[in-house]
């Protein structure tokens, strides 16, 4: 028979937006609400964007790796405009290291992402 675990001593793993994270939302937000003139639907489009990234912690191998860039680091699209770039840290924690926008070169602006 399988051995059951103890709820109560199972780890939740945590969703950490790094500080370039939380500008990219911000500056994604802003240019929404001026573009758009709403500022319902730019925080309607940022919530979409936020519960993607809860989504990772279900599933935090969805994204592409991209080694290439930096060790270990994924990268997945959201709704054909955004990249959200993060690491699965060592705990099962998911960092969300940028949410780019649009045609922004990735390649350039990961290049400061060192994750912790």
């Amino acid at each position: 028979m399988p051995k059951r675990s103890n709820p109560a001593s199972t780890v939740v793993a945590e969703l950490i937006l790094r500080p370039a994270a939380e500008a990219d939302l911000a500056d994604l937000y802003h240019y929404i609400a001026e573009f758009s003139g709403s500022h319902e639907i730019a925080i309607g489009y940022i919530r979409r964007i936020r519960a993607r990234c809860e989504n990772l912690l279900a599933f935090p191998e969805s994204g592409r790796r991209h080694d290439d860039l930096r060790r270990d680091l994924r990268i997945i699209g959201f709704e054909r405009r955004v990249m959200i770039a993060y690491i699965v840290l060592p705990a099962g924690d998911v960092e969300i290291g940028r949410i780019l926008y649009g045609g922004q070169n990735y390649e350039v602006l990961l290049g400061d992402y060192k994750g912790t």
